[in-house]
């Protein structure tokens, strides 16, 4: 999803604002450097709500848990609109007609896509999913590969110069920037299953390397091919006539169908670990499940603007849970608040950087919503 939206992020700063990806990409590797050494302090530490437990108590586990809940579904609901808008780029004079009114185009493919979904989140095996979910990283490379075809070779070129900076829109590219790196609430579980965790940091360098690679060049292929006119999901922007993005378009398509029964399902066990109701497990999952699937398809429906969403999103949670909430355990589980040195001040200087982050990127994200209303 990230990498859809990157280069909508670049054309909202500008060239200069790559700088501060990069500076953010630093940050959140730093942070999953600082994960490690909270686990490797205690041994108890399994999940990410361990650590929040492990600094501040029930309070810190509360935080970090509503924090990663409320991104995942944030995510999921991202899928859905994701969804809507691509459909409509494909097959955009399609309308629907529900109980005598007639649904555009983007809405009614929403919900159809969520009507689809629907029977993954029912299922009690993933392992089905999990393996067709790992083709994400694939599909990323597909994705990366055919935008660049499709403006090298389908006659877009390369030929818009940008600008330079544009302060106006910076709140907006660091947010979209953090939500690219929100993968670190789901590091102490991968941290556990190494068997050689020695090499954990050495994994991190390997992943947020590639990763960063992947999201340069997409962002600056991307700007370099619509300018300005850039859409929030690249894939937008593209001509649907061409066999190339078409592959994008369709991959782009495949990947939340079989990724959002995973992303909610720690969602879904939660709400079912709370439920103390004496009933048939398979009744209660059904209804949970159901009930999750339909707040999401209302949100997206209520706000089906994808760019600010994804942005709110990434200012708002992305920044607190992989960079912000990290560095904070670490000082507290590690006792280094108590020292005045250098990796204290460094530590001091992300967290207070994820601060103007969260401020500034949610203060623009939730305006660009109201406006747009």
């Amino acid at each position: 999803v990230g990498i859809l939206s990157i280069p909508y992020a670049l054309a909202s700063g500008g060239w200069l604002s790559l700088v501060l990806l990069f500076a953010i990409a630093t940050a959140a590797f730093y942070a999953g450097l600082l994960i490690q050494r909270c686990m490797d302090a205690d041994p108890t530490i399994r999940t990410y709500p361990d650590m929040g437990e492990r600094a501040f108590g029930n309070k810190g586990r509360v935080i970090a848990s509503v924090v990663m809940y409320i991104e995942l579904y944030l995510v999921a609901t991202g899928f859905l609109i994701l969804e809507g808008d691509n459909l409509q780029n494909l097959l955009p004079d399609v309308e629907f007609e529900v109980a005598g009114v007639t649904v555009g185009g983007q809405k009614g493919f929403i919900i159809i896509v969520a009507l689809i979904i629907l029977p993954t989140v029912w299922l009690d095996n993933l392992s089905l999913l999990s393996y067709v979910s790992a083709s994400g990283v694939l599909a990323s490379a597909v994705i990366l590969g055919s935008v660049i075809w499709t403006g090298a070779f389908e006659g877009i070129g390369f030929q818009h110069k940008g600008t330079l900076i544009n302060w106006g829109g910076i709140p907006t590219a660091v947010s979209l920037y953090a939500f690219c790196y929100c993968s670190h609430p789901v590091f102490p579980t991968l941290y556990t299953s190494m068997k050689k965790r020695h090499q954990f940091s050495n994994v991190l360098v390997v992943c947020f390397v590639l990763c960063t690679i992947c999201y340069t060049s997409m962002a600056i292929f991307g700007y370099l091919m619509f300018g300005s006119d850039v859409q929030s999901q690249i894939t937008l922007n593209l001509p649907t006539d061409k066999l190339s993005a078409r592959v994008a378009i369709y991959t782009t398509l495949v990947n939340p169908i079989s990724k959002y029964a995973l992303m909610v399902t720690p969602i879904v066990n939660a709400t079912k670990a709370w439920i103390r109701y004496p009933c048939d497990k398979r009744v209660v999952n059904l209804f949970v499940g159901t009930t999750l699937v339909i707040s999401t398809l209302l949100v997206a429906l209520a706000v089906p603007f994808f760019g600010s969403l994804m942005s709110l999103v990434g200012a708002f949670l992305s920044i607190t849970a992989s960079v912000m909430l990290p560095c904070v355990f670490y000082l507290k589980i590690s006792g280094t608040y108590q020292r005045f040195n250098g990796e204290f001040f460094a530590v001091s200087l992300i967290i207070l950087m994820s601060v103007a982050v969260a401020i500034f990127g949610t203060y623009t994200s939730v305006l660009d919503m109201i406006g747009k209303l």
